[in-house]
């Protein structure tokens, strides 16, 4: 029988914690109630918040009596993700539930971003509908909006946790069909580069890999990092680093300055390109800050305003990239579009720009070293770049593949 962990301070949150423990043993699985507050529970846990505290080398009377609630919440956070990691790999936890507020969401979704992807990890939380990135960040959390406050049972919050709680259950039971084993590869992609990335993903697919498409959103990246350090992909195809852009001048969907490292520290064959570092993102244009007044933006969609990178800026985003690809370890190639790097790039479209793309290109000559590189007089979307680059990685892969494994 599948085991659900439901993890919350039962401090604040017990009574609700007891009520979603009933409803969730109705759906037919086990249940392991664990206590992250650092105060008495209102209700018995299965695992005490002492044993949480002590998994993050943390006492949880000591927590409770110095009154920081800041310290308590990261403490606990990582006492969680120690327990619930542990209970894993134990075969105790198929999947895990959670309610709460700003303070109990902050300690189960840590505790629920340290589990391996795939693992069912849901959140019920006043905090779902509005800015989710701290909860989730580049995993598999799903996020439910609890409507009101978890105070009480009451005849919306009841609804709520039954139905997180038919959820839960319905995750851990669901099984996943037999897929044919193919190599993984990894792609980025974002709206104006999406028919330059799926022509290579259909030109990786008929060579035979599966490829995972990573929005260039920030988390995309992120995940894509993620999968590559974790070992789980045989090559990249970069073709988006727009999330770079971003990062340096201070648009909405920065993946980190960690960004197009992983491949390369980890010595993966990838194949690199500029996709949309015509860009910066920014929501909608209202949002847009004041000192950016002035430059070249387009509204996107009402949610989504660009900005156009300038040319100093441009010239730092190359001279960035260079940096990057030249520090790889493993195989790796660039490819540059000469006649575009996004859709709204090439002449006669809003982000046209010689100057720019020429400074992109100067700072790219200044750090790239000795990398192999590959200038087409294409725009990042035609077919023929595209295949070039799926084609290129290919060859990659199979080289650095031993002939038995192939």
């Amino acid at each position: 029988m599948a085991t659900i962990v439901l993890a919350g301070t039962l401090d604040t949150k017990g009574h609700e914690y007891a009520f979603l423990r009933d409803r969730v043993r109705e759906q037919g699985v086990d249940v392991l109630l664990v206590d992250v507050g650092v105060h008495p529970p209102q209700v018995e846990p299965d695992i005490s918040r002492e044993e949480v505290a002590r998994a993050a080398g943390e006492d949880a009377t000591a927590l409770a009596d110095a009154g920081d609630r800041g310290a308590a919440t990261e403490a606990m956070g990582r006492g969680a993700a120690a327990l619930l990691g542990r209970l894993h790999d134990e075969g105790r936890l198929d999947g895990v539930l959670g309610i709460g507020g700003s303070g109990g969401s902050s300690i189960v979704t840590t505790a629920m971003r340290a589990l391996p992807v795939g693992v069912p990890k849901l959140m019920v939380s006043t905090l779902a509908s509005g800015d989710t990135r701290p909860y989730v960040g580049a995993v598999d959390v799903t996020m439910m909006y609890s409507v009101v406050d978890i105070a009480g049972i009451n005849s919306i919050s009841a609804r709520i946790l039954t139905n997180a709680a038919g959820a839960i259950a319905g995750m851990v039971r669901a099984t996943v069909p037999a897929l044919e084993h193919k190599p993984l590869v990894g792609a980025s992609m974002f709206g104006v580069t999406t028919p330059g990335v799926t022509r290579a993903r259909e030109r990786l697919e008929e060579l035979g890999y599966e490829v995972l498409v990573f929005h260039a959103t920030g988390t995309g990246g992120q995940s894509m990092e993620n999968l590559i350090a974790g070992g789980f992909l045989a090559g990249v195809l970069d073709l988006t680093t727009t999330e770079l852009a971003d990062e340096l001048v201070g648009g909405v969907l920065s993946a980190g300055p960690e960004r197009l490292t992983a491949a390369g520290t980890a010595g993966l064959p990838q194949v690199v390109s500029l996709g949309a570092l015509d860009m910066v993102n920014f929501g909608p244009r209202e949002t847009v800050p004041s000192q950016f007044e002035g430059r070249n933006l387009y509204v996107h969609n009402p949610t989504v305003t660009l900005m156009r990178t300038s040319a100093e800026e441009c010239r730092e985003l190359g001279r960035e990239v260079g940096r990057k690809v030249s520090a790889a370890t493993g195989p790796t190639a660039l490819f540059v579009p000469l006649r575009g790097v996004s859709m709204i790039a090439v002449q006669g479209q809003p982000f046209h720009d010689p100057a720019a793309d020429e400074a992109l290109l100067a700072g790219l000559a200044e750090t790239r070293g000795d990398v192999e590189v590959h200038e087409l007089d294409l725009d990042v979307n035609d077919e023929r770049f595209a295949v070039a680059m799926a084609d290129r990685l290919h060859e990659m892969i199979t080289a650095a593949t031993p002939r038995g494994e192939r």
